[in-house]
C-alpha cells in the first residue's frame, strides 16, 4: 500500500522523492538492504530549489527477523554527487543526471555522529565521559531534519541529557557559544561536552516552555522587558563570531520554495519577497550589529513564574540586528493564531501587549518588515514536514506575510479577522 499527502507540483528532484513513482526507489533500496517494503509516507520534504531535496519517510519494512516501522532518508543533488565517500550504510544511484542517496536511520549521510547518539549502547559511552553512571540508559529521538540536525535524550533512573547532533565540525562552535552565554549569566544549558564529529551533550533546564505558558497566561506568561532585557544581556564576544544573515534576507529563497509546493502562490509570494527587500534597512550595515540569538522565538524559551529560566538553541547566536530577533519572536507568535484561531487568545494578547514595548526597543516599520519576511520562511514549514492540509496552510501562511507587510504601514498587528476567514 503506497501512502502519501496530495503531491506538489515540484520541479527537478523534489518530484523524484515524493511522486507515487518513488516507490520504486524505495523498493530498490530495501532490498538491496535486504528487507521488503510493505507501505511508506513521506514526512519531510528539504526542498533547495536548483540544488538538491532531502526527504524522510515512515515506512513499513520486513526484514528477516519481523516486521518493523523504520525511518528511511534519501536525498537527491542536481549539481552532481554529494562526495567521493564511500559508506556501505548508504545505497547511492544515479541516472546519469542526478546522484541519489538512500539510508536508514540513523545512517544519515550529513550526521556521522547522529548513530552514536541514537544507540544505547554507545549512548552510554557518551554518559561516562559526562560523569554520569550508564547504568539503565534509555534512548528517545527528540527531533530529527535528515542532513541537518537532530535532538537525542538520554535518560537513566538519577539523570537526564540531551545530545545536539550537528553536522561535523559544528559542535566546537556551539560548544564556545554556550561557554560564552553561561558566563554571561544566561539561563543557557550547560555543555557536558562535545565532539569533532558533531556532538554536543547539554545538561537539562527547568521550566516550561514559553509557547505553552502563554498559551494559558497570555502576557503574564513573561514580561516583555524581561525578553528584550534577556537579549541585552547577551555577551559582546558573540560579535566577533561569523555573522548569519537574517531571514528576511531570505524571503526570496523562500518564495522560490512556496511557489514550488504551491505554484499558483508563485506570483504573490514574489511580489511579497520583493516588498520585503524593498523595505529592508541597512540590513548589512555591519556598524549597527550587536549580539544577537539568531532564532529567537517562544519554543527557545523556558520560563516559570513568569521568568526566563532557559534560552535554548544559540547555535546560530553572533552578531547582528536586535530588530531581527524581535521580529522572530513575533512572526512566530503570529503564526500560532493562525494555525488554531479558535485557541489562540492568550497568545493574541501577548502578541498586541509585547509589540507595544518592542515598538520602543528598536524601529516599529523595520520590526514588521522583517516579521513579514520570517513567516515568509515559516510559510514552508507545513509542506516540508507534509502535515496534513498543508496546501491550505502555505496559503495562509503566506496571506500572514501580506498582512504584516501591510502593517508596516499602519502599525499595529496583521489582521487576523479578515486573514482567517
Amino acid at each position: 500500500m503506497v501512502s502519501m499527502r496530495n503531491e506538489p507540483d515540484t520541479a527537478g528532484g523534489a518530484s523524484v522523492l515524493t511522486a507515487p513513482d518513488a516507490r520504486h526507489l524505495l523498493d530498490s533500496a530495501v532490498a538491496t538492504m535486504g528487507g521488503t517494503l510493505h507501505n511508506w509516507s513521506v514526512t519531510q520534504v528539504d526542498h533547495r530549489p536548483g540544488r538538491s531535496t532531502t526527504v524522510s519517510y515512515r515506512t513499513r519494512i520486513a526484514w528477516p527477523d519481523g516486521v518493523r516501522t523504520e525511518t528511511l532518508g534519501a536525498r537527491v543533488s542536481e549539481r552532481g554527487p554529494f562526495s567521493t565517500a564511500k559508506d556501505p550504510r548508504i545505497l547511492r544511484m544515479s541516472d546519469g543526471e542526478r546522484e541519489v542517496q538512500v539510508w536508514r536511520f540513523p545512517a544519515d549521510p550529513a550526521l556521522p555522529a547522529l548513530a552514536t547518539a541514537a544507540s544505547r549502547h554507545t549512548a552510554a559511552d557518551l554518559l561516562r565521559n559526562a560523569g554520569i553512571d550508564p547504568a539503565g540508559a534509555r534512548t528517545r529521538v527528540v527531533g530529527y531534519r535528515p542532513c541537518r540536525r537532530a535532538v537525542v535524550a538520554i535518560t537513566t533512573p538519577e539523570a537526564r541529557v540531551f545530545v545536539k547532533v550537528l553536522r561535523p565540525g559544528r559542535a566546537a562552535e556551539v560548544h564556545r557559544r554556550l561557554t560564552l552565554t553561561r558566563a554571561a549569566g544566561l539561563p543557557t544549558p550547560r555543555s557536558l561536552g562535545w565532539s569533532d564529529d558533531g556532538l554536543v551533550v547539554l545538561a537539562p533546564l527547568h521550566g516550561i516552555g514559553l509557547r505553552e505558558a502563554v498559551r494559558r497566561e497570555g502576557p503574564r506568561a513573561c514580561s516583555p522587558d524581561e525578553l528584550v532585557d534577556l537579549l541585552e544581556r547577551l555577551p559582546a564576544e558573540l560579535t566577533e563570531l561569523p555573522r548569519r544573515a537574517p531571514w528576511s534576507e531570505s524571503a526570496g529563497h523562500y518564495a522560490s520554495i512556496v511557489g514550488a509546493a504551491v505554484p499558483s502562490l508563485a506570483e504573490r509570494a514574489e511580489a511579497a519577497a520583493a516588498a520585503i527587500a524593498a523595505g529592508l534597512d541597512g540590513t548589512g550595515d555591519a556598524s549597527a550589529d550587536v549580539p544577537v540569538h539568531g532564532d529567537f522565538y517562544e519554543a527557545q524559551l523556558l520560563v516559570d513564574s513568569g521568568r526566563v529560566t532557559g534560552l535554548l538553541d544559540i547555535d546560530t547566536a553572533g552578531p547582528g540586528r536586535r530588530v531581527d530577533d524581535l521580529a522572530c519572536l513575533v512572526s512566530h507568535l503570529s503564526v500560532l493564531i493562525v494555525m488554531a484561531p479558535a485557541a489562540s487568545a492568550g497568545v493574541r494578547g501577548a502578541l498586541t501587549e509585547w509589540i507595544q514595548r518592542f515598538d520602543r526597543a528598536v524601529d516599529p516599520y523595520q520590526l514588521r518588515v522583517r516579521a513579514a519576511g520570517v513567516s515568509m520562511s515559516l510559510a514552508t514549514g507545513p509542506y516540508r514536514t507534509q502535515e496534513s492540509g498543508w496546501s491550505q496552510s502555505v496559503t495562509d501562511r503566506l496571506g500572514l506575510t501580506e498582512q504584516w507587510l501591510a502593517a508596516a504601514d499602519k502599525g499595529g498587528v496583521p489582521d487576523f479577522e479578515n486573514l482567517l476567514i
